[in-house]
């Protein structure tokens, strides 16, 4: 009996995100940084990108995308639990990649897609 290779199709909210992660990849990409992970996981949770910036740094880079403010600003999504669990996730990559003593910044980047198909992006840096 042969089994089933269909892959499913990602659905609107999955979209919306690889939206707004594409967005802030090719942001950080125009400002010189190297995109070193998409969506680096371990069992404690997942980074959404981590870039080797211009600057030296490692930025941990937290992506929130919304369609409305329906449900509050993409920002509001990071409290300071989740900026912890992005401290603690930062800090496993930089062990299992050699790097630990490395400098490095958890950052979180939000993007609205409004109504007639732009965006807006906001980005803030070392918010730890």
């Amino acid at each position: 009996m042969a089994t089933s290779t269909r892959k499913k199709t990602p659905g609107k909210k999955q979209r919306l995100g690889a939206f707004g992660e594409e967005a802030i990849a090719q942001y950080l990409l125009s400002r010189g940084d190297e995109i070193l992970e998409r969506n680096w996981r371990v069992r404690e949770g997942e980074i959404d990108l981590i870039a080797l910036g211009a600057d030296g740094l490692f930025h941990f880079v937290e992506v929130k995308t919304r369609s409305s403010l329906a449900f509050g600003h993409p920002l509001e999504a990071i409290n300071k639990d989740k900026a912890h669990r992005m401290q603690r996730l930062a800090l496993a990559w930089l062990a299992t990649h050699g790097c630990l003593g490395c400098d490095y910044t958890i950052d979180v980047a939000a993007v609205l897609i409004n109504a007639d198909s732009s965006h807006t992006l906001e980005y803030r840096a070392a918010i730890l």
